[in-house]
């Protein structure tokens, strides 16, 4: 937990608590059980973007393209009708490793994902970023709060993030909500 610590003193959060997440829902309705780190990002931080670039994905989320659930079910698509016709990535190669969404790029279609391996716990799943728009990806072997923390530091070993990090040092780093960002969320049907 380092390094959301080290997140928190670079990019402070916002100032009242995110909503809750019901994690035992979340981890039944995904099938699998989610890291830890994540859990504590999302605690601290809940739906949002970090310096106008990295969104972050939240089990429930009252916006759809933050929402974990939506995405996952709509990357899940996606990528099933990529590996038709694009070679998968060789971290994937291995029977019953798989991708789970947990935050995209602004406006370039990329999306980080944990790569879930068998064998491996939740709390050991590495990073696996797909630029969105082209067949490259890129392995990562550390877990989400560290790899955020690599990228805005510009730490990061990495192709695709290394032109913004110019950018993202222009200034101070911040964190904006998706309301903040977004405006009103979509109406909450189980909600008075």
């Amino acid at each position: 937990m380092i390094a959301l610590d080290a997140l928190v003193r670079l990019c402070p959060p916002p100032a009242g608590p995110p909503p809750a997440v019901d994690w035992a829902g979340a981890e039944r309705a995904l099938g699998t059980a989610l890291p830890a780190d994540y859990k504590r990002l999302v605690e601290t931080y809940g739906d949002g973007i970090f310096d106008d670039t990295i969104w972050l994905l939240v089990p429930g989320s009252a916006y759809d393209d933050c929402d974990l659930y939506a995405q996952a079910a709509e990357r899940d698509e996606i990528l099933a009708g990529l590996w038709e016709f694009e070679a998968k990535p060789a971290e994937l190669l291995e029977p019953g490793a798989r991708v789970l969404p947990r935050a995209f790029e602004e406006g370039t279609g990329a999306f980080l994902y944990w790569l879930a391996r068998p064998g491996r716990q939740p709390d050991e799943w590495t990073v696996l970023y797909n630029e969105g728009r082209g067949p490259l990806w890129e392995h990562h072997e550390v877990g989400c709060s560290a790899f955020l923390l690599a990228v805005l530091t510009g730490t990061a070993e990495t192709a695709y993030f290394g032109q913004l990090y110019d950018e993202l040092q222009a200034g101070e780093h911040r964190f904006a909500t998706a309301g903040q960002t977004l405006g009103k969320s979509r109406p909450d049907p189980s909600r008075p």
